[in-house]
């Protein structure tokens, strides 16, 4: 599960690195992710390590990287 994460996260870093910021929905699509799970798993993961801004309400968050 913790390689499964850390792959996760890499790839969600690798897309907010390349725009400003990114909504749950369009991160999970621009990422190619299956299920909702997968992608809190990996923003669970960037947010413990404190590498992401999050922005807007529970219901439609907006993540970006911290500089």
């Amino acid at each position: 599960m913790q390689e499964k994460a850390g792959v996760i996260a890499g790839a969600i870093w690798n897309v907010l690195d390349q725009v400003e910021s990114m909504s749950a929905k369009d991160l999970k699509k621009a990422v190619k992710l299956k299920t909702e799970k997968d992608l809190y798993l990996g923003l669970g993961w960037l947010l413990r390590e404190d590498k992401l801004n999050v922005e807007g309400d529970e219901k439609d968050p907006v993540f970006s990287l911290k500089k």
